[in-house]
């Protein structure tokens, strides 16, 4: 079968005689089986749903998961070798934790799944076809390529078609084009290479049919249509990582590798200079050094930061919830806050894409009519004062509701929304459709076509007839005769049709729809001839689709303070894209998409940060732009609703889709879906995010800390003291219980009211930064050199394990004041976490019961912890927090951009 995108170019009959059919009987039996065996089901690329297996696969795939994996398996074979029979309780703990972060991220993402509809739902169930000369209802998955297809209002189209006759036929492609009106269809052939939109006689499978009626003739199903083409283009695209995927598995590689490196020189150490053990036999001493070496691993893995990501992503992706924003995929929480362009569609997401009335002419005044959408509530102005409604505009929003087939009730609309605004236009002046409508009852219609761009109605009354006119002004103006002045008619003159006509362009050239009304009364009823002559022109109504209210501030906002940038890209003629732009406060150069075709990638890459508009676009060429930002080194963040959005979803670093309008394909597509559409909820999310990648700094920050000096300290009493200062259990539990509590804790903190005042620049930067790996090394060899300092001091006196109590005890409280340290620096105060205060408590309770429950105590092989030595860790504690706090100027040469939020320094560019 050739092409669709030529069957435009030609005649209906030309493209029945193509597909073989005969359109006034249909397909035979014989014909549909042989082309259903052809091309298959109309059905869409099946892509498959995610599987439990699937999920579960995905936990597993961090790195730091990977280690802590490969830890526990050598921790595992260690312990069977030295003592075999014996409970590996180190492995088995390290084995535990793998299993509880696992099953926090698939609870998480199993349960968003579950929320998200798969694209089967974009083809309608059953559809009316012609065969074998009789009118039949029939599955959509049954059709082939030349069944005749019957549609009416309100139909969802379940293939693409060539239009064969169409009545007053209009089509809401916005799923597919973007396009925010309804587009009037018909049947005549077109000329030269169209962009989609503006296929006039085509239809295409998901699209809904909003006015009349229409047959028309399958050409493509399945695969082969237009969604499905955009199926195919979501599947073949690759799942990047998200940046905090990336910035997380770097951290974990370079972790990865140096403790590899440090496990091997403590191996080599130990094995080459421990006289301690020199009554081994190699094999008994490799299995001590070897055994350290493991110890040493305990120490260095942060077990509880890949626990601790996992949960404060949930925490996050809980808290966006509560904000209106569904998180699909845990990593996408974070990668919302690094975002520094948002590229979002205009139908739908900075707009309602419902139709609104927003100038009135009439009497040769204009007005202006506030409100949104299709709430009845607005105010009439002119010059920016209130005025009543007078005797000329009610006339014109009178014509407006009679010439009208739409219907509204509770803010939703049936029919087609250029009609339903004329029903709201009149609703905001205080008339009645149904009044209007029962006072003068219609007994006549011409309907609206694309050629003839204008519907007239004939409506009786107790005074006789009136004919009710409304299209467009050139059309309308040379059937009047009359113009409407101060409610009594007057010849309309030349100059006042030209007057006209100039105001009707001044309202197009702001991207507003105009269309012009009027009238003729008759004590008989008249012809179809007679009612379109002699007509009185009353005024006219400008609307479009407007902006949600709250766009253009949060748009703002963002953009200065944030550094953020927005970019528009719809499938909307550039003229209304630039007239949304302006009125949101969206800067830069607009472009078609038949421009961009003209571009090459270099050139698109040379020019791609001048643009801010991109209109009548595919979704081609939404990929295109996307992945232009992104070679800029941009993280991309992109909404949408439509079909048409969902490539670009997939392809951008974070696709955002609209939970309330939004298609199936584009929540499929997307990482988080607004449960609103609101364009303020990922603002909101936005800043959930920052305040997310800051939590995630601070426990990193606050585990990597913890975790160098506990390997410092090991390494160091090993080389000094011949053996482990810390046992391997003893450094597990601190790890994760004294360690792992509190920075769960940390991801609890509320975000700083100054995250949104920073560029995004600061929340792209690797989570430890340069100035922090100093700042971590410096505390982490204080905190070591104390530790041994006191060991050493203690241990000929109490014994090896009265020491190595005091050292267990000194660790966590030594941590403690690094965690208050850090918190400090992103200048949150020391009880706004209550949860921290909790768990903090809790981390020392159990600690108290390990060192003064004898049964704990015997198991961690410690003792209880004298006076004088709690007085002395205390204020060593203190003198370790006073001293990281001087130390600030001196590490800002190092490196000025630190992670915590109050550094200015940090929002440049």
């Amino acid at each position: 079968m050739s092409k669709t995108n030529i069957m435009y170019n030609q005649t209906a009959q030309e493209v029945v005689a193509q597909l073989s059919v005969d359109s006034a009987v249909g397909l035979s039996a014989a014909e549909i089986a042989k082309r259903k065996a052809q091309y298959g089901p109309n059905a869409l690329p099946n892509k498959p749903r995610f599987s439990i297996p699937t999920l579960i696969f995905r936990q597993f795939k961090d790195v730091l998961i990977i280690v802590l994996l490969v830890a526990a398996t050598v921790s595992l074979a260690v312990a069977l070798l030295e003592r075999p029979g014996h409970v590996p309780t180190e492995a088995l703990l390290i084995y535990g934790i793998v299993i509880a972060i696992a099953m926090v991220g698939f609870f998480n993402e199993f349960k968003a799944e579950k929320t998200v509809e798969a694209l089967r739902g974009l083809i309608s169930q059953t559809c009316r076809v012609r065969r074998d000369g009789r009118e039949q209802e029939i599955d959509t998955a049954e059709l082939v390529p030349g069944d005749i297809v019957l549609l009416e209002e309100g139909k969802k189209i379940p293939a693409d078609m060539r239009i064969l006759r169409a009545n007053r036929l209009q089509v809401n492609e916005a799923s597919l084009t973007g396009e925010s009106s309804p587009e009037n269809k018909q049947s005549m052939p077109l000329k030269g290479d169209l962009a989609l939109a503006d296929q006039t006689n085509m239809l295409f499978s998901g699209t809904l049919v909003t006015t009349g009626t229409a047959e028309g003739v399958v050409v493509a199903t399945g695969a082969m249509t237009e969604i499905g083409a955009i199926a195919r283009m979501v599947n073949e695209l690759e799942d990047d990582e998200t940046p905090m995927q990336r910035k997380l598995n770097q951290l974990g590689r370079r972790l990865g590798f140096i403790i590899l490196g440090i496990c091997v020189l403590v191996f080599v150490v130990i094995l080459a200079f421990n006289h301690e053990h020199d009554g081994l036999n190699l094999t008994q001493r490799m299995v001590f050094a070897f055994t350290a070496a493991v110890a040493l691993a305990v120490a260095a893995i942060p077990e509880g930061l890949a626990f601790v990501v996992r949960i404060s992503l949930a925490l996050g992706a809980r808290r966006m919830a509560a904000k209106k924003a569904l998180v699909r995929r845990l990593s996408a929480v974070e990668s919302l806050g690094s975002t520094d362009i948002i590229c979002t569609d205009k139908t739908g997401t900075l707009t309602k894409g419902e139709m609104t009335v927003r100038l009135l002419y009439a009497d040769g005044s204009l007005y202006e009519l506030s409100g949104t959408g299709y709430d009845t509530r607005g105010e009439l102005t002119q010059d920016t004062k209130r005025v009543a409604p007078t005797d000329d505009l009610e006339q014109l929003c009178e014509i407006g509701l009679l010439c009208n087939n739409a219907r509204l009730a509770d803010a939703s609309v049936l029919g087609d929304p250029t009609e339903a605004a004329l029903l709201v236009s009149a609703a905001k002046l205080g008339q009645k459709h149904a009044d209007a409508v029962a006072n003068n009852p219609r007994v006549h219609e011409i309907p609206f076509s694309s050629e003839r761009k204008m519907m007239s109605t004939v409506h009786r009354s107790i005074k006789g007839y009136t004919t009710a006119v409304k299209g467009a002004t050139s059309v309308i103006l040379p059937h009047c005769t009359h113009e409407l002045r101060r409610g009594r008619p007057v010849p309309l003159t030349p100059e006042r049709k030209d007057a006209i006509e100039r105001e009707a362009l001044v309202m197009a050239s702001h991207a507003l729809r105009v269309l012009a009304f009027a009238y003729r009364k008759d004590t008989t009823q008249p012809t179809e001839t007679e009612m379109e002559q002699g007509l009185i022109f009353v005024g006219l109504q400008a609307m479009m689709d407007p902006p949600r209210i709250e766009v253009k501030q949060v748009i703002e906002r963002v953009q200065r303070d944030a550094g953020m940038r927005v970019i528009m890209i719809t499938g909307d003629g550039i003229e209304t894209a630039k007239a949304v732009a302006r009125e949101v406060g969206i800067t830069g150069e607009a472009m078609t998409g038949l421009q961009l075709d003209t571009l090459t990638d270099d050139q698109l890459h040379a020019r791609i940060e001048q643009f801010g508009v991109y209109a009548r676009v595919s979704p081609a060429h939404k990929i295109r732009i996307v992945q232009a930002l992104k070679s800029h080194g941009h993280q991309v963040a992109m909404t949408g609703d439509g079909v048409n959005d969902a490539p670009a979803l997939k392809a951008a670093d974070i696709g955002v889709a609209m939970g309330i309008t939004g298609t199936d394909a584009a929540k499929e597509a997307a990482d988080v879906i607004l449960l609103d559409d609101q364009f303020l909820t990922i603002i909101k999310a936005v800043e959930e995010g920052r305040g997310i990648f800051d939590n995630v700094r601070k426990f990193v920050t606050f585990l990597l800390s913890c975790n160098i000096g506990e390997v410092i300290t090991v390494l160091l009493g090993v080389l000094i003291h011949q053996n482990l200062v810390l046992t391997a259990a003893q450094l597990l539990f601190i790890n994760i219980i004294t360690d792992g509590l509190p920075a769960v804790a940390l991801g609890s903190d509320p975000a700083s009211d100054k995250v949104m005042q920073f560029k995004p620049r600061h929340y792209q930067q690797a989570i430890i930064n340069r100035r922090v790996w100093f700042e971590i090394f410096i505390f982490g060899g204080m905190m070591a050199v104390l530790l041994l300092l006191h060991y050493t001091l203690i241990v000929d006196a109490v014994g090896a394990v009265a020491a190595s109590s005091v050292v267990f005890l000194a660790m966590v409280v030594y941590e403690f004041a690094r965690l208050l340290d850090i918190r400090s620096d992103f200048h949150m105060k020391w009880f706004s976490n209550r949860l921290l205060t909790v768990s903090l408590s809790i981390s020392l309770c159990i600690q108290m019961i390990i060192l003064y429950v004898p049964p704990f105590a015997a198991i961690f092989t410690v003792m209880p912890v004298g006076l004088m030595d709690w007085v002395i860790i205390i204020v060593v504690a203190v003198a370790l927090l006073g001293i990281m706090k001087l130390l600030n100027p001196v590490l800002d040469i190092v490196g000025p951009e630190y992670a915590g939020t109050g550094k200015p320094v940090a929002a440049k560019k």
